[in-house]
């Protein structure tokens, strides 16, 4: 019985984490998709393995059910990721769009750091990481577009 329940469960777990919101990486490609939707954007720069508060960011709001399920609704969601090891280096065009992000979007350089864009890519707002919950942390992002 409880293989039963643990097997509907991890199904059940495996629907809802396939129609969560999806984190996009090239940047026209939110463009269009938020001028379609006619949704907000959010683009996140991030230090993915190397910067301790964009890992603690990651984990504690941005995977979280309430985020994505917001998200999903109001939001077009692109990170411009920076990593440093090898391993996990990005193409050389990836790269490149992210510098230009940067060059745009976060001008101090700082990591994390949360941009919320309107559909056209205009700066609406930014914020770092705050040990807030997700609910709070959304009603920061909210704030920014009013």
């Amino acid at each position: 019985m409880k293989k039963n329940i643990l097997i509907v469960f991890l199904i059940f777990l495996g629907i809802n984490l396939a129609s969560a919101q999806e984190w996009l990486t090239d940047f026209e490609q939110t463009k269009k998709e938020a001028i379609e939707k006619d949704k907000r954007i959010i683009l996140v720069f991030a230090g993915s393995d190397w910067c301790a508060p964009c890992i603690k960011l990651e984990r504690q709001i941005l995977d979280t059910r309430e985020f994505l399920e917001y998200a999903k609704k109001h939001y077009v969601l692109i990170k411009a990721d920076f990593p440093r090891k090898k391993k996990n280096q990005l193409s050389k065009t990836l790269q490149n769009q992210n510098k230009e992000l940067a060059e745009i979007y976060n001008k101090s350089g700082g990591f994390p750091l949360v941009v919320v864009l309107d559909k056209n890519g205009k700066k609406l707002g930014e914020v770092g990481y705050k040990k807030v919950t997700p609910n709070s942390y959304l009603e920061i992002l909210s704030k920014m577009t009013k």
